[in-house]
C-alpha cells in the first residue's frame, strides 16, 4: 500500500471517530437516556466482533495466550479492564457531544488524551515501558491545557454547561489509560482481535449494569428511534479499528496518530459547521482551541532529538517499574493501543 493511501485512510479513520460522537450523541438525545444509547453502541460493536471471532482462529487462540500470561503473573487482571474507560468514553459522547457539539467535545478529548499520555508514559504503564518527560511532551501537555482553557473561555456563562465540556477531558485521560492496558493485553494475546473483544466485553458489561441501575430509578426509555443510522455507532467503531490495524504497518503509530487527529478535528468542525445540533454554533474560540489542540498533539508526538534509550518492561505483564530494553511500542483504538501521548482514538467503541 502506498504511504499516501495509508495516511489518507488513517485520516478517514480519525474522521469516523467524530462521526461516531455525533451518532451516539444524537441517539442519546432521541432516546432521552445516554446510558441506554451507550449500551446500544457498545453492544452492537461487541456482536460484530463475536461474529469476527467465530471465523478468525488466531483471535480464539489469543484467549489461551492471555490465560497463560495471567497464570504466570506476567499480565495483571486489572489490565483486562480497559473497557471500563471505553465505556465512560462512549457514555460521555451521549452526555456531552449532543449538547456542546462535536468540535468542542473533540477539543476536550484530545487535550485529555495528550495529558494522560504524558502521565502514563512517565509511569511506564504501556507496553513500551517508561518514557521520560521530554520538552516536546511537556510543551504539548501545556498547549493541550491551553486549548481547553481557550475553548472554555467562550462557554463560561454561555449555553453549554462547563461540566459537560470537562467530562470529555476526563474521558480522554481515561482513554490514554485504556490504550496502555489494552496494549499489554494485545501483546500478551498476540492478537488485536482478542484485546478488542476483551475491551468491548468489559465495556458492555459495565454499561449494562449502569443502565439497569439508572433506568430502575428514573424509568426505562419508552421508545427507540426509527432512524437506522442512529444505530451505526458500534459498526463505525469496528471500522476505524480495522483501518488502524491495516495502515499501522505501513506508516507506523506516530503518523497514524497524527493523521487520525487531523481527520477527527477536521470532521468535528465540519459537522458542527454544516449540521449543527442543539442550537450550538462554532465560534472563534472553538476553532482556535481545536487548532491549538492539534498543535499540542503534533508537538507532544514529535521527537526533537533522538532518544538515547527507552526503559521498558521485560514482559507484557511485568510491573511498570521493571527495566528491560528493546520493547516495541504498538497502537490501536479502543481495542488496541496507541502511543500514549499520540492522540485520540475513539475509544471505547
Amino acid at each position: 500500500m502506498p504511504a499516501w493511501v495509508a495516511i489518507a485512510l488513517a485520516a478517514i479513520g480519525g474522521a469516523l471517530t467524530a462521526v461516531q460522537s455525533r451518532v451516539n450523541g444524537q441517539l442519546s438525545a432521541s432516546i432521552g437516556d445516554a446510558y441506554t444509547a451507550a449500551v446500544i453502541s457498545f453492544g452492537s460493536g461487541l456482536l460484530i466482533l463475536l461474529v469476527a471471532l467465530a471465523v478468525w482462529r488466531p483471535g480464539r487462540t489469543g484467549f489461551r495466550n492471555v490465560a497463560t500470561e495471567l497464570r504466570a503473573g506476567r499480565l495483571h487482571w486489572w489490565m483486562l479492564l480497559g473497557g471500563v474507560a471505553g465505556a465512560w468514553f462512549v457514555a460521555t459522547q451521549g452526555l456531552s457531544a449532543g449538547v456542546i457539539g462535536v468540535a468542542l467535545f473533540t477539543v476536550s478529548i484530545v487535550a485529555g488524551q495528550t495529558v494522560g499520555g504524558v502521565v502514563f508514559d512517565l509511569i511506564g504503564l504501556g507496553p513500551a515501558g517508561r518514557r521520560p518527560l521530554t520538552a516536546p511532551r511537556a510543551i504539548g501537555a501545556l498547549l493541550a491545557l491551553g486549548a481547553v482553557t481557550w475553548t472554555l473561555s467562550s462557554e463560561i456563562g454561555g449555553a453549554a454547561p462547563v461540566l459537560l465540556v470537562l467530562l470529555p477531558f476526563t474521558a480522554g485521560f481515561g482513554s490514554a489509560w485504556q490504550q496502555a492496558v489494552n496494549g499489554r493485553v494485545r501483546v500478551a494475546a498476540s492478537s488485536a482481535l482478542t484485546s478488542t473483544l476483551v475491551n468491548f466485553t468489559v465495556g458492555t458489561a459495565v454499561l449494562v449494569v449502569v443502565m439497569v441501575v439508572h433506568s430502575s430509578s428514573v424509568g426505562w426509555p419508552t421508545s427507540l428511534p426509527a432512524e437506522a443510522w442512529l444505530y451505526t455507532g458500534g459498526l463505525i467503531g469496528c471500522i476505524f479499528i480495522a483501518v488502524q490495524a491495516v495502515v499501522v504497518r505501513v506508516i507506523g503509530v506516530l503518523v497514524l496518530a497524527l493523521a487520525g487527529v487531523a481527520g477527527q478535528l477536521t470532521a468535528a468542525l465540519a459537522l458542527d459547521l454544516l449540521v449543527p445540533v442543539g442550537g450550538q454554533t462554532v465560534d472563534v474560540a472553538t476553532i482556535g482551541g481545536a487548532a491549538l489542540a492539534l498543535v499540542a498533539v503534533i508537538v507532544a508526538s514529535t521527537r526533537w532529538t533522538r532518544s538515547r534509550h527507552v526503559v521498558a518492561p521485560s514482559a507484557p505483564g511485568a510491573d511498570a517499574t521493571s527495566d528491560a530494553p528493546g520493547a516495541v511500542r504498538a497502537g490501536s483504538d479502543a481495542g488496541g493501543t496507541e502511543p500514549a501521548g499520540g492522540g485520540p482514538v475513539s475509544r471505547g467503541s
